[in-house]
């Protein structure tokens, strides 16, 4: 029964990725090659080259941000690479108490903001009141499971 779970994830996951890749090419953001210098920018993040999220940001950009949901998300490599980034994520770490795994997605724009767990490849979004004390007491959990079903909710994917 556990393989044909993960069977069966890895068959949703290759569909979101799919979806997200045809989404993004009819776009124009798709590139099917990537720079060094964004796969080098993702490793100093510590990020898996070979996750979804690391495929996603090495892949697609249209600008600085992408726009979805009335709300803007960074191209991580993008920000990594031509802004201090690193500041973003000590803020996200110490303002806000989230663990180290936690990088930003966005500016938190709002009191509230998306929050990617390397560890995991999680996506949580939080906001400054009771969303951010349940997630701190462990009450919260991050509400999509992977990146993938994160961005086919943000850019609002059939």
């Amino acid at each position: 029964m556990g393989q044909r779970t993960s069977t069966s994830l890895k068959h949703r996951n290759l569909c979101y990725q799919k979806k997200i890749k045809t989404f993004c090419k009819e776009k124009g953001w798709w590139n099917d090659d990537y720079t060094v210098e964004y796969a080098d920018a993702l490793r100093t993040l510590n990020i898996d080259l070979t996750t979804d999220f690391a495929t996603f940001f090495l892949h697609v950009e249209d600008s600085p941000t992408f726009y979805g949901r009335h709300q803007e998300l960074y191209q991580i490599c993008w920000f990594a690479i031509n802004t201090n980034y690193e500041l973003a994520i000590t803020f996200a770490h110490n303002a806000l108490e989230l663990p180290n795994e936690y990088i930003p997605l966005d500016s938190f724009e709002g009191e509230g903001g998306f929050f990617y767990n390397r560890s995991t490849g999680e996506v949580l979004e939080i906001e400054l009141g009771q969303k951010l004390i349940d997630f701190q007491k462990g009450e919260l959990q991050p509400q999509w499971h992977d990146f993938n079903s994160f961005a086919e909710w943000f850019f609002e994917i059939p």
